[in-house]
C-alpha cells in the first residue's frame, strides 16, 4: 500500500487544488481512519489567500471511489501488476528493437505532478532515446512557451499575480478569467474596488462574464489579434510613446519590427478587426498614457494557427515601452492546467529537454546526458500532438502510452484520433477513472492514484511551486504515475536510472539538474531546493522559481535588471505576420465556431461531472447563437441543431454530426457561435465539439486551432423530447438504443437524462419496463402534448419521465426532492404528473451553486430593492462563498435594475483626424 501523509490521529493538511493554473492552496481536515471531513482554501497560500472557486469547494464531493479504475486491465479483463508491467515493457522493447526508438511514444498531461513528468521524460529521452513524449499542454499553452522563448531566450513568465492587482491598466485578451481562473479574477475585482482608477479592458469576440468588470470591451473579429497589436505598436511609434532608452539598452530587432508594422494604420486595423476607429484609438491612447500595464492572455490567443505570433505581438508592445520587469507590468500568459508549467520545466513537450534546455543544442544534450548518466539522449524534436497521432495513423508510431488525459475528447479531428488508436499495435492508458472515451481503445489500462492520493509538486501560472500532498492511501491497486513509469523502465532493463523510492528523491534529482552546469545561464534554477531532506520536502512552502543562492526565498518577477536569457542577453523583438485562421467560413459553412470552458466544469468532466451541484449550473451542452442568426434559421431556445464542418462530410452524408441545444445569446457576434468543450461519448450522444476542428495548428508551436472552425447549422426536429429522472445509473449503450439524442447529468439522488426521439411515449415506456424490471407500480398521465410517467418501488418514487412535443423546463430541486421521499402522497403524485411543483421549487435557473439560489429568487430580491452584488449576498448569501457567480449577479442587476450611465468628461476621447 502506498504511503500517505496521515499520522495516527486527526490532522489538518495543506495541499493544492487539481484544477486550473491558479494553483490554489487547500486545507483538508483528516481523521485517523482515513476520512477527509472538511475542506477550505488555505488562508496563507499566496495564490488564493483562502479563496476557492466552486469546483475547488466541491473537491471532497467529487473524490469518491465511484468510477475509479481499481486494478490493471489487459484486454478488458482484470490482471496482476506484474503481468501488466511485463506486457508493456516487453512490447515496447520488441518494437524499439524492430523499428527503432521513434516507433513508441508517450502522450502525457498537465494533470500529472512534476515528479511524474520528470521520470516519463527521463525514460523517453534519456533511455529509450526518442523525443516522442508530448502532452495535452500542447493544446493550451505551447504557443505561449514558443513566444516567450523567441523573445526572452527561455520559457520564462515575467510576471506574478500581484502585478495583476498593481497594474493601472489590465488588458485581458482571449481570457474569460471570471470562469476559467475565478479566484484570480476575484483578486482583480478586489484590486479594482480598492483602486477605482484602475482600468480593465477586455479583448474578446464574445461578451463574457469577465466583461462585467471591464471599463470597455473590444469585440474584435476572431483571429485578428496580430493586426491589433501590430497596429498598437505602430501607434506608439508615431505618437512618441516608446521607451527609446529601454529599447536601446535591453532589446534587439526593433527596427525590423517597426518597419513591418508601419502599414498597420488605424483605419486598416479597425477594418481588419471589425471595430470602430474610435474604440481602437481609445485603447491605443490608454496603453500609451498608462505607466503600469499588464496584458494577460489565455486560450483565445494560444489556440490558434498563429498563436505564437499573437503572443509575440503582445510581447513586442511591452518591450517597446519598457513595461516589463517591474511592478504592475508585463505580458502574462495565464496557464490553463494545474501543472502545465511543471511539465514545461521538466521537458514534457516533444521539442524540449528537461529544465528548459534545448534539444537541438549539443551542449544542452551533453549536460542532460551527463547528469542522468543515461545510455543515450534524444537529438531531435519528437512528434508534437497533432503529428503524433498522424504518425500513429500511418503506422510509424506503433505503441502509445497515454497518461492522465483523454485525447479522444480534447484533440481536434476526433475521427482521426479514433482511427489512429484503432490501428495502433499497443495502446496503454494510465488513469484514475475506469471509463472515458480514450480508455475504450486501451489494450492495457493501468490504475493511477488521483488527487488526495498523489504526492509531489505542481507549478502554477506565476512560477510558484506548491506541494500536492498525499492525504489518503491509494484506492484499490492504484499506483503513483511515477512508480508505474519506473516499474516499466526497470522491466525494460533500465534499473540504474529509476530506483526511486519516493517523490522527494525525484524532486531532489530534478532540482539538481536545474543547477548542474547552470552558472546563471538558464532561467530555471532550483539549486536552493536540491538538497532538501524528506522532512523539508514534506514541509515545503509555496515558492516562485528561480530559488537559488541569490534568491533563497524565491523570485517574484523576472527581468528586473533588463537582462534576458538570449545569447546577447537582450530581449528579441519578433516580426509577426497577420494570417487568417485556417478554417474559413464560406457559403456552405457560414458560421465561426468558438469553444471554451464553462464556469463549474473542468476538461472532460471525469471529476466535476460526478457532482450534481456542479452540473446544475449548466446541465447539458449548448450552442450560443446571436438572436438575428437564430431568427434567420428559425431557431428557438432549446431547439436542437446539428453542426457539421467540411471535413466531417463523407460521401455527401453527415458523419456523426454534433447535436446541441440552442441558447440564444446577444453576447455573440453575428455569424459566430460558441459551444462548451466538456461533453463526450461517455455522457452524451453527439456533443464532442472538437470533432468539428481540423488538424490546423501553429507552424511554430504545433498548438491546434481550437477557437475557429467553419460550420454549418441545421435545425433538427424530433417528434418528442423529454426528461428522464432515475435513481440508478443507466448504461450509455442502453440510451443509444432508445434515444436519437441524449445527455446524462447527475442528480443528488439519481440521474437525469435529456432525450429526443421519434418513438411514441408508450413505446418508450414499454422499452423501459422491459429493460428495467425493478419497479412495483407504473403510473402514467397523458394529454395532447404531454405524457407523464413515474415508477415506484415499495412506495418510493424511483423513476420519473416527461415526454412532450415541446422542450420541458423543470426545477431539478423539485424532482430531486421527490426521489428522496419514502412514501409519496397522492397530492405530490398529482402535482408531479401535472408538472405543478410546490412553491418552494420555483427559483428558476440556478445561478449560485454554493447556496442553490435561482434566478427568479434573485430577480425578486432586485425588485424588492437590492441594488448591488453585495446587497444580494447579504440577503440571499449568493456570491458570498466562492464568488464564481458574482458576474452573473451583476448581469442580472443590469438587466432588471438598469442604471443611467454617468460618463465623466475626462473619459471621453473624441476621434480626431488621424493621418
Amino acid at each position: 500500500m502506498l504511503k500517505s501523509n496521515l499520522g495516527t490521529c486527526a490532522s489538518l493538511l495543506n495541499t493544492t487544488c487539481p484544477y486550473c493554473g491558479v494553483g490554489c492552496g487547500v486545507e483538508v481536515q483528516t481523521t485517523a481512519d482515513n476520512k477527509l471531513t472538511d475542506l477550505k482554501g488555505s488562508s496563507d497560500h499566496p495564490a488564493n489567500f483562502g479563496r476557492l472557486c466552486v469546483k475547488g469547494n466541491k473537491l471532497l464531493e467529487t473524490n469518491s471511489v465511484s468510477g475509479r479504475l481499481l486494478s490493471p486491465m489487459i484486454g478488458g479483463k482484470k490482471a496482476s501488476w506484474d503481468n501488466a508491467i511485463t506486457k508493456v515493457a516487453n512490447k515496447f522493447k520488441q518494437l524499439i528493437s524492430d523499428h527503432g526508438p521513434d516507433s513508441v511514444a508517450f502522450y502525457v498531461s498537465g494533470q500529472l505532478l512534476t515528479e511524474d513528468y520528470y521520470v516519463a521524460n527521463k525514460l523517453m529521452k534519456g533511455y529509450i532515446g526518442s523525443a516522442n513524449i508530448d502532452t495535452n499542454s500542447r493544446l493550451c499553452m505551447s504557443s505561449a512557451v514558443a513566444a516567450y522563448t523567441r523573445a526572452f531566450g527561455a520559457d520564462a513568465v515575467p510576471c506574478c499575480y500581484e502585478d495583476l492587482e498593481q497594474a493601472e491598466l489590465l488588458i485581458l485578451v482571449g481570457s474569460n478569467a471570471a470562469w476559467t481562473h475565478p479566484v484570480l479574477f476575484q483578486r482583480i475585482e478586489r484590486a479594482k474596488k480598492l483602486n477605482p482608477e484602475m482600468q480593465v479592458i477586455i479583448i474578446d469576440p464574445r461578451t463574457t462574464a469577465s466583461s462585467e468588470l471591464a471599463d470597455f470591451h473590444l469585440k474584435i473579429k476572431p483571429g485578428t489579434d496580430v493586426a491589433l497589436f501590430n497596429g498598437l505598436l505602430a501607434h506608439l511609434d508615431s505618437h512618441k510613446a516608446l521607451n527609446a532608452a529601454y529599447i536601446s539598452s535591453h532589446t534587439q530587432g526593433f527596427e525590423q519590427v517597426i518597419e513591418h508594422c508601419q502599414s498597420w494604420t488605424l483605419t486598416r486595423v479597425a477594418k481588419q478587426c471589425d471595430i470602430s476607429e474610435l474604440e481602437l484609438l481609445n485603447f491605443f491612447r490608454l496603453f500609451a498614457q498608462t505607466d503600469k500595464v499588464v496584458t494577460a492572455y489565455s486560450m483565445g490567443v494560444n489556440q490558434s494557427s498563429s498563436g505564437t505570433d499573437k503572443a509575440n505581438s503582445i510581447i513586442n508592445t511591452h518591450l517597446a515601452t519598457g513595461k516589463i520587469g517591474r511592478e504592475g507590468c508585463g505580458p502574462f500568459s495565464l496557464t490553463g492546467q494545474p501543472n502545465a508549467m511543471g511539465g514545461r520545466e521538466v521537458g514534457g513537450l516533444a521539442n524540449m529537454l528537461a529544465c528548459h534546455m534545448n534539444i537541438e543544442n549539443p551542449e544542452h544534450r551533453q549536460t542532460v546526458q551527463t547528469y542522468w548518466q543515461s545510455p543515450t539522449i534524444a537529438d531531435k524534436p519528437g512528434f508534437k500532438a497533432v503529428d503524433l497521432f498522424d504518425n500513429i495513423n500511418t503506422g510509424k508510431v506503433k505503441a502509445v502510452w497515454v497518461m492522465a488525459t483523454n485525447p479522444m475528447v480534447s484533440m481536434p479531428n476526433r475521427q482521426k484520433i479514433a482511427d489512429a488508436l484503432n490501428k495502433c499495435e499497443l495502446v496503454v492508458v494510465s488513469d484514475c477513472v475506469a471509463k472515458n472515451d480514450t480508455l475504450d481503445f486501451a489494450h492495457i489500462a493501468l490504475p493511477a492514484t488521483g488527487w488526495s492520493e498523489k504526492d509531489g509538486t505542481v507549478t502554477n501560472s506565476e512560477r510558484r511551486i506548491s506541494r500536492q500532498r498525499g492525504l489518503l492511501p491509494a484506492t484499490g491497486e492504484a499506483k503513483h504515475d511515477w512508480k508505474i513509469i519506473c516499474d516499466v523502465a526497470k522491466a525494460m532493463g533500465f534499473a540504474s536510472g529509476f530506483n526511486f523510492e519516493s517523490s522527494s528523491e525525484i524532486f531532489a534529482e530534478y532540482a539538481g539538474l536545474t543547477q548542474f552546469e547552470n552558472n546563471g545561464s538558464r532561467d530555471l534554477d532550483l539549486s536552493a531546493l536540491s538538497e532538501l531532506t524528506d522532512s523539508q520536502y514534506n514541509r515545503l512552502k509555496p515558492v516562485q522559481w528561480p530559488v537559488n543562492k541569490a534568491a533563497p526565498y524565491g523570485t517574484k518577477r523576472l527581468f528586473t535588471d533588463g537582462k534576458f536569457y538570449t545569447q546577447s542577453g537582450k530581449a528579441q523583438f519578433v516580426v509577426t505576420e497577420f494570417n487568417a485562421p485556417q478554417q474559413l467560413t464560406n457559403s456552405d459553412f457560414p458560421f465561426v465556431l468558438n469553444t471554451g470552458r464553462i464556469r463549474d466544469q473542468w476538461h472532460t468532466m471525469t471529476r466535476t461531472g460526478k457532482s450534481s451541484e456542479l452540473t446544475s449550473h449548466v446541465s447539458r451542452p449548448y450552442l450560443a447563437i446571436h438572436p438575428e442568426d437564430a431568427k434567420n434559421l428559425g431557431l428557438r431556445v432549446d431547439d436542437l441543431v446539428t453542426l457539421n464542418a467540411a471535413h466531417t462530410l463523407k460521401k455527401d452524408k453527415l458523419a456523426s454530426p454534433v447535436c446541441l441545444a440552442v441558447s440564444i445569446d446577444n453576447s455573440q457576434r453575428q455569424g459566430e457561435v460558441f459551444a462548451p468543450i466538456h461533453w463526450s461519448a461517455s455522457n452524451a450522444s453527439s456533443a464532442n465539439v472538437t470533432h468539428l476542428f481540423t488538424d490546423a495548428n501553429d507552424k511554430i508551436s504545433g498548438q491546434p486551432e481550437l477557437k475557429h472552425a467553419a460550420v454549418s447549422l441545421q435545425k433538427v426536429k424530433f417528434e418528442y423530447s423529454g426528461q428522464l429522472f432515475i435513481q440508478q445509473d443507466l448504461n450509455v449503450e442502453l440510451l443509444k438504443k432508445h434515444f436519437d439524442y441524449f445527455v446524462t447529468s447527475p442528480l443528488e439522488n439519481g440521474h437525469l437524462v435529456y432525450f429526443a426521439t421519434d418513438q411514441q411515449p408508450a413505446g418508450i415506456k414499454q422499452s423501459l419496463q422491459l429493460e428495467l424490471p425493478l419497479y412495483d407500480e407504473w403510473i402514467t398521465a397523458s394529454s395532447s402534448d404531454l405524457n407523464s410517467t413515474c415508477a415506484l418501488r415499495q412506495g418510493k418514487m424511483s423513476l420519473i419521465m416527461f415526454v412532450s412535443t415541446e422542450h420541458i423546463n423543470l426545477d431539478l430541486g423539485w424532482i430531486n426532492s421527490l426521489l428522496t421521499i419514502e412514501n409519496i402522497t397522492p397530492e405530490q403524485l398529482h402535482g408531479l404528473l401535472n408538472q405543478q411543483p410546490d412553491e418552494q421549487f420555483t427559483q428558476g435557473k440556478l445561478v449560485c451553486s454554493c447556496f442553490k439560489v435561482g434566478e427568479n429568487t434573485i430577480v425578486d430580491a432586485i425588485n424588492d430593492g437590492c441594488d448591488s452584488v453585495d446587497g444580494l449576498g447579504r440577503k440571499l448569501q449568493c456570491g458570498t462563498n466562492c464568488g464564481s457567480c458574482k458576474t452573473e449577479l451583476s448581469q442580472l442587476l443590469k438587466q432588471h435594475k438598469p442604471e443611467k450611465l454617468h460618463v465623466e468628461s475626462q473619459h471621453i476621447i473624441a476621434l480626431e483626424a488621424v493621418s
